[in-house]
């Protein structure tokens, strides 16, 4: 399980306030605790009653009745001799070419040269097999006829995967499908009435309670009891965010585990720990039912995941973007490009266009908008809100197939610079037309004192457009910057460039 991802609880159970009675001589102080209140309240001692026995009092029942459909995941696997992880950094022992002469060159050619092998009884270099390895995770049965939830980290690379329930049975278990993406696989064992558990219909909420169960360290069935402590939460290392944060204790080996709500129904995935030490701080997360159960479905289906592929690169809308465009809000996502061979271009989609709605759904920032974009079928044709030139306008789009590959960086050939003169400007940056042979404004200073500076702009910076309108002069910014302040508004939207990589931020200009 990775060291810096996080899990989950369930929700309220029982009577909504716990009643502490401590006698003191007769007399009887009850601490009546709803929420985060307490209320002192003295009574005689003749007037104490007992909580019937019939509400429940712990999860021990619960427990009882979800156990037999959570499964410990052991994995055997091969990891290749050439990396290996210390510290959770990877070393690779792909060494490059050491000249004649060099200090460390007999040495590793003792040991097959940059394939760190063994040499062979003719001399010839035979590589070191692959390191063999077993691990352990967590996983659930959510059909009677054995379909097994659990991580994709859990079971990737793996060699054979064995899932062993609670009273011991073991059986060795076929991938059905993976999904790196929400990190989550599907197994399939043998089995015609084995017991399952169901999910979620209604989105628990923040403050519910939750209960782990999983395979800590490899100890087998252990349970935890926390609350669901947030919501929404975007984790390093995800590529698709919304996970449910839980204080439940969550380790090494709950990866793939379910937690559930009081009424033994999974909330959510176990899949990550924040964690400076590697063990327990009471930050977990858990992918939601939701996203759990909408990927579960494709994998048993096709054995795969398709989605959605609109064809925009986007940002969050900034308080100081929302500004610039006259949004009373700092929503949605607005476009940095439309790629040209994309969904999104030939349908009107332009740079600067803030996406506000997608079938009448609200985005709320970047993130949002990607996840809504994947949830939705290829081929199927969607209803953009965007806001171009401060008013909403709709667009229809018929979506893509995302590809899970990335994309082969593009190599330009340098062009070569000419000297230009530079042009100081109003708002504290120093500019020069490009001399790369592109369109745009390099910034060749930034007064530290001004806003330009406090908001990120950098020298090497290319300002490509002002106000949604390219500037390729000194002349060019300042009209634009002007026609801002014309209208009445006092920050400017800036498209930048840097490194290869666009993004627009929100400029406030002087009075």
């Amino acid at each position: 399980m990775r060291t810096t991802i996080l899990k989950r609880t369930s929700r309220w159970l029982g009577a909504s306030a716990l009643a502490l009675m401590v006698g003191v001589g007769g007399v009887s102080t009850a601490f009546v605790m709803t929420g985060q209140n307490a209320i002192a309240q003295v009574q005689p001692a003749a007037e104490i009653s007992v909580a019937p026995r019939n509400q429940q009092e712990g999860f021990a029942d619960l427990v009882e009745a979800v156990s037999p459909a959570v499964v410990s995941i052991l994995v055997e696997a091969e990891e290749s001799p050439r990396s290996m992880q210390r510290g959770g950094r990877e070393f690779n022992f792909n060494f490059p070419d050491l000249p004649e002469g060099h200090p460390f060159r007999d040495f590793f050619d003792q040991f097959g040269g940059d394939q760190f092998g063994m040499p062979g009884p003719g001399g010839e270099d035979v590589p070191m097999p692959p390191r063999r390895f077993m691990a352990a995770g967590s996983g659930f049965v959510i059909s009677a006829d054995g379909f097994v939830v659990t991580n994709n980290h859990v079971v990737a690379d793996a060699t054979k995967v064995t899932v062993v329930f609670d009273d011991g049975t073991e059986q060795v278990a076929e991938v059905v499908g993976t999904d790196e993406r929400t990190d989550l696989a599907v197994l399939k064992i043998e089995g015609e009435d084995l017991p399952f558990v169901t999910f979620e219909d209604e989105a628990s909420r923040v403050g519910d309670w939750v209960v782990a169960v999983g395979n800590p360290f490899g100890l087998g069935g252990t349970v935890t009891v926390g609350v669901i402590s947030g919501a929404g939460r975007n984790i390093g290392g995800s590529n698709y965010g919304d996970f449910l944060q839980i204080d439940a204790a969550v380790n090494t080996g709950n990866s793939g585990g379910p937690a559930f709500n009081t009424e033994g129904e999974v909330v959510g995935v176990n899949t990550a720990i924040y964690s400076p030490n590697g063990g327990n701080v009471g930050i977990a997360f858990a992918i939601p039912a939701q996203t759990v159960k909408q990927i579960v479905r494709q994998l048993i289906e096709t054995g795969s995941v398709t989605r959605g592929y609109l064809g925009v690169s986007i940002q969050d809308v900034s308080r100081d973007i929302a500004d610039s465009v006259g949004l009373d809000q700092p929503l949605g996502a607005i476009v940095q490009d439309a790629a040209p061979d994309g969904p999104a271009a030939p349908a009107g989609i332009q740079s600067g266009d803030i996406i506000l709605e997608v079938d009448g759904e609200q985005i709320d920032d970047a993130l949002d908008l990607s996840r809504t974009i994947a949830g939705k079928a290829p081929d199927s044709t969607v209803e953009l809100t965007i806001w171009r030139d401060g008013e909403e306008t709709t667009l229809s789009v018929t979506l893509g197939t995302l590809s899970e590959q990335p994309a082969a960086p593009s190599e330009e050939a340098p062009v070569p610079q000419e000297e230009v003169p530079s042009g100081e400007t109003s708002v504290g940056l120093t500019l020069v037309p490009n001399g790369d042979g592109t369109d745009g404004l390099l910034i060749q200073d930034v007064d530290p004192a001004s806003e330009a500076a406090q908001k990120g702009f950098s020298v090497g910076d290319t300002i490509l457009e002002v106000d949604n309108q390219p500037v390729s002069s000194v002349e060019d910014f300042e009209s634009a910057i002007e026609g801002v302040q014309d209208r009445g508004r006092n920050t400017a939207l800036v498209k930048l460039s840097r490194d290869g990589v666009t993004r627009f931020v929100g400029l406030p200009l002087s009075e």
